[in-house]
Parts: structure tokens; C-alpha cells; sequence
């Protein structure tokens, strides 16, 4: 009988339990290199699930993720048994990332993908002074903020729900635009966009409050300007067990 994913590889991150956990893994079940598999299988925390699905981004490979770190909200629970055939049963979340397009100061492009936000944060201690463009129209002509950011439905739960942004579901066509410790305008909380928006962020006064940009874990000094949009063309994979799918998580953290 055929199956879903016919070669595996393990990847794990550098703690001792995920290299305990991958160690008992691979002496239990035949694996290819990570680069030959139809599936991935990371142990490890949320960390290492994000810098799986950026290094096979290009390739589309799906990721089926077993906790063995701290945070586990992308993961599944991890056991040794029966692997083959949760495999075999998992359901699969399907998330895109956003693209982020930097200039710096000194006039370089920089560009970057992020599975769960990209934001903007002031380097020194003045605040930073930034106009918020969609779509080509200015929405917002001046925002005094430690900073900004833009979360996909994916990373609504993260970053932007620490600052207090609101929990989308996975399936809705939203992106969320969340201010960083606003100063003014005081009453603004942030938006939601359209997930076909174009959001354009220009750094006030760039020289004298200086703004670092982020996109997941990559991060860019003294911008001046910061554009990001959801890259429709690249399809990501997680899988999960059933009644653990990625949206469902999701809905429940609506419910503490």
C-alpha cells in the first residue's frame, strides 16, 4: 500500500533532549538527508519549527513537528511509537509569508521573508517617528512609537499578541498591523488589512531616532523605509495530528 510520505528525514535542534529524542528516532526508523525527504520531522521547540520552514521554503517540504523544546505551539506531542502512521493521518496547515523589501539609509535594499511578523523598532532610547502608508494612500501621517509591526494570521499569537494585537484565525484574509508602545496618537490601536495589502512604513527623521527592521529573525539597521506584503506564490506545510491543526490552536488561545 502506498503512503503519504515515503522517505523522512529528522532534524532537531541543538538541546540535549531533541538530539536524545532525534538519536532514538533514526535508530527506529529509515531516513534519507533532509534534502532527499518528502517529510520533515523537527524536534525541538517553536524556534527550530520557524527555521525549518525557512530553510525548505523554496523546496515546499512539509514539517511535522514533535516538542522537545520550550515553547511547543507549532508542535505536536512527541512520541516515539506509531510515527509512520500519524504521519499518514496528520492534517495539513497551509500558511504563506510575508515579503519584506528594506531600504537603509545609505540606500541599500535589503529583503526578507517572515512566517510570523515583520516590525520596526527604535535602537536608542528616543522613540521612533513613523508614517504608515496602504496601498499607496497615507493612513497614518505620523506614529510616535517605540515601533510597528504587521503579523501574518499564523504569527497573530506571537509578537503581535504581546503587544496587544488581536488573534486571527489561520483561514482569514487579514493581516494584522499592531503599534509597539504608542505614544501618539494614543487612541490608535492598530488595523486590520486586507491580506493583499501593500503597507509602506517611511522612518521621520531617520538620522536622530534611528529604526531597526525585522522580519522573523533576520534584522536590518537604520532603515528609512520598509514595505511588506503577503507572498501569495509560496505555500508552506505544517502538519498536525487531528483535533491538534494549527488553526485550532489558534481558536482556542481566543478562549485563554
Amino acid at each position: 500500500m502506498s503512503r503519504r510520505f515515503n522517505t523522512i528525514a529528522f532534524i532537531a535542534s541543538p538541546t540535549s533532549d531533541a538530539r536524545q529524542a532525534a538519536d532514538a528516532l533514526m535508530r527506529r526508523y529509515d531516513h534519507v538527508p533532509p534534502e532527499e525527504a518528502d517529510v520533515v520531522v523537527a524536534l525541538g521547540g517553536d524556534g527550530l519549527m520557524l527555521q525549518a520552514l525557512h530553510r525548505f521554503m523554496d523546496a515546499g517540504t512539509p514539517i511535522y513537528g514533535m516538542n522537545r523544546g520550550t515553547v511547543g505551539f507549532l508542535m505536536n506531542e512527541y512520541r516515539e511509537e506509531d510515527l509512520l502512521e500519524r504521519l499518514e493521518n496528520t492534517k495539513r496547515s497551509r500558511i504563506h509569508p510575508l515579503l519584506m523589501e528594506a531600504v537603509d539609509t545609505e540606500g541599500r535594499r535589503h529583503r526578507a521573508r517572515a512566517l510570523n511578523e515583520v516590525y520596526m523598532l527604535r535602537q536608542t532610547h528616543q522613540t521612533a517617528k513613523l508614517r504608515i502608508s496602504v496601498d499607496g494612500h497615507v493612513r497614518l501621517p505620523e506614529l510616535i512609537a517605540d515601533g510597528v509591526l504587521a503579523a501574518t494570521p499564523a504569527g497573530s499569537t506571537a509578537y503581535n499578541l504581546s503587544v496587544g494585537g488581536p488573534i486571527l484565525p489561520l483561514n482569514a484574509r487579514l493581516l494584522a498591523l499592531t503599534p509597539i508602545s504608542s505614544f501618539r496618537p494614543r487612541r490608535w490601536h492598530g488595523a486590520l488589512l486586507p491580506d493583499h495589502a501593500r503597507i509602506f512604513i517611511e522612518v521621520l527623521d531617520a538620522e536622530h531616532r534611528p529604526v531597526a527592521a525585522v522580519a522573523d529573525h533576520t534584522e536590518f539597521r537604520r532603515v528609512a523605509t520598509v514595505e511588506t506584503w503577503l507572498d501569495h506564490a509560496t505555500n508552506l506545510v505544517l502538519l498536525h495530528d487531528p483535533g491538534h491543526s494549527l488553526d485550532e490552536r489558534i481558536l482556542r488561545e481566543q478562549f485563554g
